[in-house]
């Protein structure tokens, strides 16, 4: 499957974005993975929503044939992420919630979500994969 991934911290983001915006068209998807970071003493994310996820959504879009451009966005560590100014808590295209987020991006915005309580969910990432 051609799958283009790009990471961005909450300071590269912006920077990252505009990138992926101006590719966008010539993809079938374009998906942003929040995610928490990874803890350095273990090599996981700290978020156990974060690794159960994951594997889920990676593997739905190597199974998919169509052109796919992953952002994977960190939120930070945990202390980053619990503070409720976190810029994408607080920023109205994204209103994040939780991690792991999966958001399917068209025209410039958010057309469907996955909150982290589904993200793990293979019927709900197929079916986020083939909206029209």
């Amino acid at each position: 499957m051609p799958m283009k991934v790009l990471d961005a911290t909450i300071s590269t983001f912006e920077g990252v974005l505009e990138k992926f915006r101006s590719e966008g068209a010539n993809n079938k998807a374009n998906l942003i993975l929040f995610l928490a970071d990874k803890d350095p003493s273990t090599n996981l994310s700290w978020c156990p929503d974060c690794v159960r996820a994951e594997p889920v959504i990676y593997k739905k879009l190597e199974e998919s044939s169509d052109n796919v451009v992953l952002l994977r966005a960190y939120v930070g560590d945990r202390p980053t992420w619990r503070n409720p100014h976190h810029p994408w808590r607080t920023d109205s295209r994204f209103k994040l919630k939780g991690v792991p987020t999966l958001i399917r991006w068209e025209d410039g915005g958010v057309k469907a979500r996955l909150e982290d309580h589904e993200a793990h969910l293979e019927h709900k990432v197929n079916t986020l994969l083939s909206e029209n």
